[in-house]
């Protein structure tokens, strides 16, 4: 029973750590939560920071949720990998070290699903570029992605993952309900290629 605690409580530290907030502190001595949408995700380090920082966090990000998902294994706990990257991917959205204003889940989610189903995280990441090359939105796209999963997951048959995908992408909707209203009202922002 405290080894499970341990790991959940790691878990969510782990998901805690503020990614895009260190970044931009060391790295080019802004506080990123008081610009652009002040999200502390990878595509608000890309818009204000650029492309290096950009892949920096969201390659930490996704990092976190792998390593979450694999404490079980690590630590020789019985709880579900899944299950433990959830706490994870919470600890990212409501981070203790940031005042619970974190991120919206996206990277930290995807990061649980590369250790847990490796092809379904490479699937995932084809359907979000292919989406981003389409609608040039990435909270678009990040939706439409997760609703994949759920799709994926529902063929694939483990319930586990429908459970946990499912419970993602609602919570990555509702995470960004402020864009689709943007989407709606034609202001929300899209990226640019070039």
């Amino acid at each position: 029973m405290l080894i499970e605690a341990l790991v959940i409580i790691m878990a969510y530290l782990l998901g805690s750590i503020p990614s895009a907030l260190i970044v931009g502190k060391l790295g080019y001595g802004i506080d990123i939560r008081e610009h652009g949408s002040g999200n502390l995700g990878g595509t608000n380090t890309f818009r204000t920071l650029g492309k290096k920082a950009g892949l920096i966090v969201t390659g930490a990000d996704i990092l976190k949720g792998t390593l979450a998902a694999s404490l079980p294994i690590l630590l020789s706990s019985e709880l579900h990998p899944l299950f433990v990257g959830l706490f994870a991917v919470i600890g990212h959205v409501y981070p203790v070290f940031a005042k619970f204003k974190g991120g919206k889940a996206v990277a930290t989610s995807g990061g649980l699903l590369l250790f847990y189903n490796p092809i379904l995280f490479i699937t995932m990441l084809v359907v979000f570029f292919i989406c981003l090359y389409l609608t040039k939105y990435v909270s678009l796209s990040s939706m439409l992605t997760g609703i994949y999963g759920v799709i994926y997951s529902l063929f694939y048959g483990d319930i586990a993952l429908i459970i946990v995908l499912s419970f993602l992408t609602a919570f990555v909707i509702f995470k960004h309900i402020a864009n689709i209203k943007r989407i709606f009202n034609k202001t929300e922002p899209k990226i640019k290629w070039l």
